[in-house]
């Protein structure tokens, strides 16, 4: 496969976000958003992903991280999108199940071509530090809307919120991981009877 690296930038009167990945990098994450428990959720993301992931995000914070977020996760869409290309040769599918102590959450996704979200999570908190949890399903919407992916994220048990939320991005990471696999099977054919994604 050739290399699948992608920078994306988005610039409105809200954000001004630059995001690059490399879909097949080490786990590393170059990170500044003005969110730290966005940035601690997008470091679980790179290091059980195994992408290098840098981020340079500058948002109307004083207003609040909704903008932020939400095209934090656009850009990452977009920068997905592009990185990966045809998809011929990948394996298209990934899941995983994550835990942390008393929480466990199941992230399904596939590189469909087709945007879909289904999300089944309730927060024991309102906020994680300073941060909305209702954003972060804004995060994943915008991800979904631009990768052209369909994803199903549930939490399946918690009651911390910080743990329900880690299990998340935990498991994104690792069936994003999966995902975008090369699948030595397929030799560069398209995982779709269709003949496209």
């Amino acid at each position: 496969m050739s290399e699948r690296i992608a920078t994306v930038s988005r610039n409105t009167n809200e954000t001004q976000i630059t995001v690059t990945v490399n879909l097949d990098g080490s786990g590393r994450l170059d990170c500044q958003t003005g969110v730290p428990f966005l940035d601690h959720m997008l470091d679980q993301v790179a290091r059980h992903g195994m992408l290098d992931l840098t981020v340079d995000a500058k948002g109307d914070l004083e207003i609040d991280e909704h903008h932020t977020v939400e095209d934090l996760g656009i850009t990452l869409g977009q920068a997905f999108a592009q990185a990966i290309g045809d998809k011929r040769g990948i394996r298209r599918y990934g899941h995983a199940y994550v835990p942390l102590d008393e929480a466990l959450s199941r992230v399904v996704i596939d590189f469909s071509g087709r945007s879909g979200l289904f999300m089944d999570v309730e927060f024991t908190r309102a906020t994680i530090g300073r941060l909305d949890t209702q954003l972060f399903w804004e995060f994943f919407q915008g991800f979904v809307n631009h990768a052209q992916v369909t994803l199903h994220i549930d939490n399946l048990k918690g009651f911390n919120a910080h743990h329900q939320a880690e299990t998340i991005f935990k498991a994104f990471g690792r069936a994003l991981r999966a995902a975008v696999e090369e699948d030595p099977r397929m030799a560069g054919q398209m995982p779709s009877t269709k003949g496209s994604l």
